[in-house]
């Protein structure tokens, strides 16, 4: 059995030919999705300003095989924003990731002495 790593991973992207109707129901919906929103879920999260109404980012958990690498979880959690957006129909562009694998992310500790 392969090592699973953690990945927390920003999937940015820009609306693109959205129906008036999504676009309504973007803007009536943004409260809710801004920065309080913010949270990494397996499930994903999204965030957006609705003025103007043009770029989101959606947060995800992603757990793989560490030996895929960040490369893979990148591709998964594009792939589940990319269905989530589908299924709301929502138009999007281009989707770009930044990964960050909580298995090897080095955290600096302050010393007692500095603190």
């Amino acid at each position: 059995m392969s090592e699973q790593h953690t990945y927390r991973v920003i999937v940015r992207g820009t609306w693109d030919g959205l129906s008036d109707a999504a676009r309504e129901r973007l803007l009536a919906e943004a409260a809710d999705h801004g920065l309080a929103s913010m949270r990494f879920t397996e499930e994903g999260t999204l965030s957006y300003e609705p003025r103007p109404l043009k770029h989101f980012s959606m947060r995800f958990v992603v757990v793989s095989d560490a030996g895929d690498g960040e490369e893979m979880a990148a591709a998964i959690a594009e792939d589940r924003a990319a269905t989530v957006l589908r299924s709301h129909g929502y138009g999007f562009g281009e989707l770009k990731s930044t990964v960050t694998d909580l298995d090897t992310m080095k955290i600096n500790y302050k010393p007692a002495s500095r603190r």
